[in-house]
């Protein structure tokens, strides 16, 4: 639904691999090599992440959904070519299943819940919104607007909001560097929150306040 890359979701995947831990890659069409120790599956649909993210959920402590899935898809597929006229074509759209919405909301779930959020606007304000309305643990947020960061650039800058009201930042830097960082944070609040060692990433890839919390400082290359 946007020209996300991939960039920062299969550098969560190479992180979480090189920290020791096992990693199921959920992806869609992107230009990027997956990691050779990932359990790598394809999907090109909305529907055909839906299910294949619940499909492996269960299987692991933690699900980083980093994917832009598209919000819409059209309510009818045509079987044959529509031809070329010279009056207007409308096409109706209908919202698409909410993959995080639905994990945030399982009743049942051993997993942490981690959605992100791509914003233009009150990064900080957004993501708090997210995270009580999809029921993440985590949300990851960062400002979409800025030319030299963010989608198809190799730097980011994230703001990251934690359901215990811990808020944290990382200054622009490689997103390599970012996600060995998020990394770190994801697999100790899924340790504190269901008392777990060994921890299993899943990643998907097509995500009151606490005055003065300490951040995350920033790495230089």
């Amino acid at each position: 639904s946007n020209r996300s890359s991939g960039k920062m979701g299969y550098a969560i995947a190479e992180a979480a691999l090189d920290a020791g831990h096992d990693v199921i890659l959920i992806s869609g069409p992107v230009n990027l090599a997956p990691p050779d120790d990932a359990t790598f599956v394809r999907v090109s649909t909305s529907d055909e992440m839906f299910d294949t993210v619940h499909r492996h959920a269960d299987k692991c402590d933690v699900c980083v959904m980093c994917a832009a899935v598209a919000d819409y898809k059209p309510a009818k597929v045509s079987t044959a070519k529509i031809k070329k006229r010279r009056e207007k074509v409308s096409l109706e759209l209908i919202p698409t299943r909410d993959v995080l919405d639905s994990l945030g909301h399982r009743r049942d779930r051993q997993f942490l819940v981690v959605g992100f959020a791509a914003e233009t606007s009150d990064v900080q304000e957004n993501a708090e919104r997210k995270l009580r309305e999809k029921n993440c643990d985590i949300v990851v947020a960062n400002d979409v607007s800025s030319a030299d960061s963010g989608m198809d650039s190799d730097l980011n800058e994230v703001t990251i909001v934690l359901r215990n009201g811990e808020r944290r930042k990382i200054l622009r830097t490689q997103k390599k560097i970012i996600a060995r960082e998020l990394v770190k944070i994801f697999v100790k609040s899924a340790t504190i929150m269901f008392d777990k060692k060994n921890v299993t990433v899943t990643e998907t890839q097509l995500s009151e306040v606490i005055p003065n919390s300490s951040p995350v400082p920033r790495v230089a290359d």
